[in-house]
């Protein structure tokens, strides 16, 4: 219970003043290495933003601020960028960097700007939520993939 108490302190402090939510199955810390890991159905909530994984592993500094988060086993994400676009995404391995606002999407990641039509496929996608920007790399077998949803011009 120590633990849990200290872990909602700092992760409801940690992202200059918006609440964070984390629930999962299961739970254990090491305050002293700065991790803490969730396990079982996942569900990480920031303002309009939403991770879902099997495992998730938060790294904080020493001032038990959350660095990175590492999401593992079928994840899926929301998230609205800076300037407002939507995008939806899957992968098995997401890593995301709160103060860079940075998401970095490894292994089978599907990615949908929700409000631009557009759909990224590839092995490795990185999101820049302030800048932003998408960068997509492929793998030998499977080549990067953009889909572009046209509307059709009226006669």
């Amino acid at each position: 219970m120590k633990y849990f108490m200290i872990l909602v302190v700092f992760l409801t402090t940690a992202l200059i003043s918006e609440e964070l939510q984390v629930k999962a199955n299961s739970f254990s810390a090491d305050e002293n290495a700065g991790i803490s890991i969730f396990i079982g159905n996942v569900n990480v909530i920031k303002a309009n933003d939403e991770l879902n994984a099997s495992k998730v592993t938060v790294y904080t500094d020493k001032k038990r601020q959350p660095t990175k988060f590492v999401a593992i086993g079928d994840v899926s994400v929301h998230v609205q960028t800076i300037d407002g676009a939507i995008y939806n995404g899957k992968a098995q391995k997401v890593v995301y960097f709160p103060e860079k606002k940075e998401y970095y999407f490894y292994k089978d990641v599907y990615l949908e700007q929700v409000d631009e039509k557009k759909e990224i496929t590839g092995d490795e996608v990185v999101l820049k939520t302030i800048e932003g920007k998408a960068y997509a790399k492929g793998d030998k077998s499977e080549p990067v993939m953009m889909i572009f949803k046209l509307k059709e011009k009226e006669k």
